[in-house]
């Protein structure tokens, strides 16, 4: 038969006090593409993957601020940015294509 006391205990999470003060995460603008800006929080920034898609870096909360600094100068801006005008011209083809 089976111990529970054999494995470590999971730290109990809990939620705010009902009299608590909502946790508002601190968020800052980038812009990214002419005009067009992202919200970042402590999540990092949302990453415009090659096929459209978004996504956050799983690590973001590991990294040191330099590091933070510089993956959102090279991926969320120069990347993104570049992602962006690859999808639009895909974008702008295809409806080339269809008149």
């Amino acid at each position: 038969m089976s111990n529970n006391n054999d494995q470590p205990q999971q730290p109990q999470l809990a939620l705010p006090a009902p009299g608590d003060p909502p946790h508002e995460p601190s968020t800052r603008s980038l812009n990214v593409v002419e005009g067009t800006t992202i919200q970042m929080d402590e999540l990092g920034p949302i990453i415009v993957n090659s096929d459209g898609t978004l996504s956050r870096i799983s690590n973001w909360h590991e990294m040191t601020p330099p590091e933070q600094e510089r993956t959102v100068r090279l991926i969320a801006k120069r990347r993104n940015q570049e992602r962006m005008k690859a999808l639009q011209k895909k974008e702008d083809e295809e409806q080339a294509a269809k008149e």
